[in-house]
């Protein structure tokens, strides 16, 4: 059995096709390859190797919206010239690797992909990960046989073809336990822990407003802190010139929380500021963590502050839109939450009830049963 996945080749596409390939490993199947074909992304490429999957790299355009004169010719230039390089190239791999199925996580880095499977009549899945669906998985639903979907009422997909399954989250992250991450952490205080997560890039603009009142926030509790490998050195020295003597040890910034890091963070934490990610959402409700969502205003058709809202409609967390975001406010908002804690365990309940832990597992099982 040959599967050949393809996405837009960052972290948010990539860790549900990571979950899905360990599930269908524990299927026992017979002769199992796994292929991954899309953009160049060193990270995504080191990650998808060590689950054993090949990986093939392909040109690949995007559409950029900002109004520039140079963003027609950089759209102009991707969409005549690398897009159809990228089928191109696409298709002599698909053609001598034969797959039986190809499943796509989307983004533009999919496209070359799905246009050579569909020449090749190679049978294609989709998966959306989002509650507004982007620009190209739009278009690629056309060529899909299903669509899987993370959020209820997906816009757009013809209903016939959508499968609601959740976005697949590693179950590994479950497997955390609060002895082992405060050796991890080195957490000595009785102090509720936080933990800020701003995306696998981290987050600049989350990062500023936590260092405007980080000295106050250390007073009252515990932060383990992903800061992006860009920003690390800076929110680090930055971070030490502005805490007060004594306060070191309450505080804890990571360049990026790799997943035996990130599962104790997960256990240990008593709630989760992040962005709005769908891989994000369903890696907290999994964990049935309390959590104030800051969406990303950039995302495409906005699809972050969709997703925020639909998930927080029942009460699973707190969204402050970036417009609001302003750090005494939020550093209010902690204090009123953990003064209340039976907040703190509605959320964490309404959480639970929102995860889909087993979407990895759902996806799995049918893909494999599509080819008996």
């Amino acid at each position: 059995m040959k599967i050949l996945f393809t996405g837009g080749g960052t972290g948010g596409h990539i860790t549900p096709l990571i979950a899905i390939t360990r599930e269908l490993k524990k299927l026992n199947l017979d002769k199992l390859k796994l292929f991954f074909i899309g953009p160049k992304d060193e990270f995504s490429n080191v990650l998808l190797s060590q689950e054993g999957i090949k990986v093939k790299n392909v040109l690949s355009g995007k559409l950029r919206r900002y109004n520039k004169a140079q963003t027609f010719l950089n759209n102009f230039f991707d969409i005549v010239i690398k897009i159809p390089l990228g089928v191109i190239q696409s298709f002599f791999y698909i053609f001598f690797m034969s797959p039986d199925l190809i499943l796509s996580r989307g983004g533009f880095g999919s496209i070359p992909v799905v246009i050579a499977a569909k020449i090749l009549f190679v049978p294609v899945f989709l998966h959306e990960s989002d509650a507004v669906p982007g620009m190209a998985n739009r278009f690629l639903s056309k060529f899909a046989k299903e669509i899987f979907v993370s959020f209820p009422k997906t816009q757009v997909f013809p209903f016939e073809k959508i499968i609601l399954t959740g976005n697949p989250i590693r179950t590994e992250l479950l497997n955390g336990d609060k002895k082992t991450a405060k050796e991890i952490f080195n957490i000595k205080s009785q102090k509720p822990v936080i933990l800020i997560i701003g995306g696998s890039q981290g987050a600049q603009r989350i990062n500023d407003k936590i260092l405007e009142v980080l000295p106050r926030l250390l007073e009252d509790f515990e932060l383990i802190h992903q800061c992006g490998e860009k920003n690390y050195k800076t929110v680090k020295s930055e971070a030490a010139a502005v805490i007060k003597e004594g306060q070191e040890d309450s505080y804890h910034p990571f360049s990026f929380l790799k997943e035996p890091e990130l599962k104790q963070a997960y256990a240990i934490c008593d709630l989760i500021i992040s962005r709005s990610g769908s891989s994000g959402i369903f890696e907290i409700a999994a964990a049935a963590k309390p959590s104030i969502l800051i969406p990303l205003p950039e995302s495409a058709q906005n699809h972050q502050i969709m997703n925020s809202y639909i998930y927080t409609k029942d009460g699973a967390g707190i969204v402050i839109e970036e417009s609001n975001f302003s750090s005494n406010f939020f550093l209010e908002k902690l204090r009123f939450l953990f003064s209340n804690p039976e907040e703190l365990q509605k959320m964490s309940a309404a959480a639970k009830e929102f995860s889909k832990p087993n979407a990895a597992r759902i996806i799995a099982n049918y893909l494999t049963e599509y080819l008996k």
